[in-house]
């Protein structure tokens, strides 16, 4: 039997209520925590972990824009900074940020959407290279 713990304990859930946690095993008694609560109740800790990739990348950053709004539906500008560099945000998951002349660089979350936004960005972006040295 399971015992729920901290956030998760502080509310009956109701019939058919889906209870969201992890199931920690510790000696022989399972336990259901928030994430949360973790650290608190286990050895166990908790990490976000940030990927990023530069692409060669020679073509004109706004007609990749263009191009990637014309595949995705979100596709947001960021506010310039004082020192950054042009950037724009796909899904609310993606900054694909322009590094250089011959360089962008893509930056995300590591979770499942995340890496499935991400691979289908750097696709369309090879895709876009194929496209551009094939017309030069």
């Amino acid at each position: 039997m399971e015992k729920t713990i901290k956030r998760l304990a502080e509310k009956t859930p109701e019939v058919g209520e889906t209870v969201s946690g992890f199931l920690v095993k510790k000696a022989f008694t399972y336990q259901i925590m928030a994430l949360d609560d973790l650290h608190v109740f286990s050895q166990l800790s908790t990490e976000n972990i940030s990927q990023r990739i530069t692409i060669a990348y020679s073509g004109a950053f706004g007609v990749l824009k263009h191009r990637l709004k014309q595949i995705f539906e979100s596709v947001e500008s960021l506010p310039d900074e004082e020192s950054e560099a042009p950037a724009f945000r796909v899904h609310e998951r993606l900054t694909v940020k322009y590094e250089s002349e011959k360089h962008i660089s893509l930056h995300w979350r590591s979770d499942p959407i995340s890496a499935m936004v991400s691979d289908s960005v750097i696709i369309s972006i090879l895709l876009i290279l194929i496209l551009i040295t094939s017309y030069c």
